[in-house]
């Protein structure tokens, strides 16, 4: 992974669901989310924005990672990252289900025998597109 940081402050409405914070890691790019909410009329008007932990060290947890066609690389996990995921992927025109979502907590639980590259890519702008309609 490498060290270049990108950090985007956003303001908008959201279900109060959303409003957490959050790390997602897929080996190559780590995205970080750090929220502050509020419910009141125009309550969002700060210009300090709150700042995740981007220097977080590994926390003994190990998921499966896909690098290419190889869904067996072991992806060390970071600071409070302690679930391992395996994504559903739809195609929306045949509604063929081409993968499943799950989550768990155990080493390698994320069993990589039908994940996808692409899987974990999917899902960050699957989050995004709920986050910032």
């Amino acid at each position: 992974m490498g060290d270049e940081v990108s950090e985007h402050n956003v303001k908008n409405c959201i279900m109060a669901e959303l409003c957490l914070d959050f790390s997602i890691n897929n080996g190559f790019h780590r995205l970080l989310q750090k929220s502050s909410c509020c419910n009141g009329d125009l309550c969002n008007t700060q210009t300090d924005y709150p700042k995740p932990d981007n220097k977080s060290t590994p926390n003994g947890k190990k998921c499966f990672a896909c690098d290419g066609e190889n869904c067996m690389k072991t992806l060390n996990c970071l600071g409070d990252e302690n679930y391992c995921v395996k994504v559903t992927v739809v195609n929306q025109v045949t509604s063929r289900i081409l993968g499943q979502f799950s989550c768990c907590q155990g080493d390698y639980c994320n069993s990589a025998s039908n994940a996808s590259p692409v899987l974990l890519l999917l899902l960050v702008p699957l989050m995004f597109s709920s986050l910032f309609p």
